[in-house]
């Protein structure tokens, strides 16, 4: 086998261990599905009702009446739920707190979204569990989540 070949194999190879460690890396629901009040992110002054995306994620705060929140979170479950690759780990809107996972299509890697019931309404947090930067798409899945709330 030429130098090559066994480079490229050992590339390969190393590649479908990585595949492997992110696709079948255990979920422990008690590290992601935590408590977001008081905010867990050093964001001064986020605007109520838009997406704001971080370097390994995004936030957002939906104003929404105490009496509605319930609602809004399971509107929200259902539709997280019909999004692809998306499950939920843990919680309801009847505890007032949810945490789902969703995969990326090709690689696999695990981000989680927590929407949480708050007296102003619902805060929800995506953040990737994998690498540095997001590249965005938890601010894009966020963002078409309450696209499909006000729909």
């Amino acid at each position: 086998m030429t130098k090559i070949m066994t480079l490229a194999v050992l590339i390969l190879i190393v590649a479908a261990g990585a595949m492997a460690f992110v696709r079948l890396a255990p979920t422990n629901p008690s590290l992601w599905h935590v408590a977001l009040n008081p905010r867990p992110l050093d964001i001064a002054t986020p605007s109520p009702d838009r997406v704001t995306a971080l370097p390994n994620g995004a936030y957002v705060d939906l104003t929404a009446a105490a009496d509605q929140t319930q609602a809004l979170l399971a509107k929200l479950d259902g539709i997280a739920l019909a999004s692809p690759r998306t499950l939920r780990i843990a919680g309801s809107a009847e505890t007032g707190r949810i945490t789902w996972q969703t995969r990326s299509a090709f690689w696999g890697f695990p981000d989680y979204t927590t929407a949480e019931s708050t007296p102003e309404g619902v805060t929800i947090y995506a953040r990737q569990r994998f690498g540095k930067g997001d590249w965005g798409v938890n601010a894009a899945r966020l963002t078409a989540w309450i696209s499909a709330l006000n729909a």
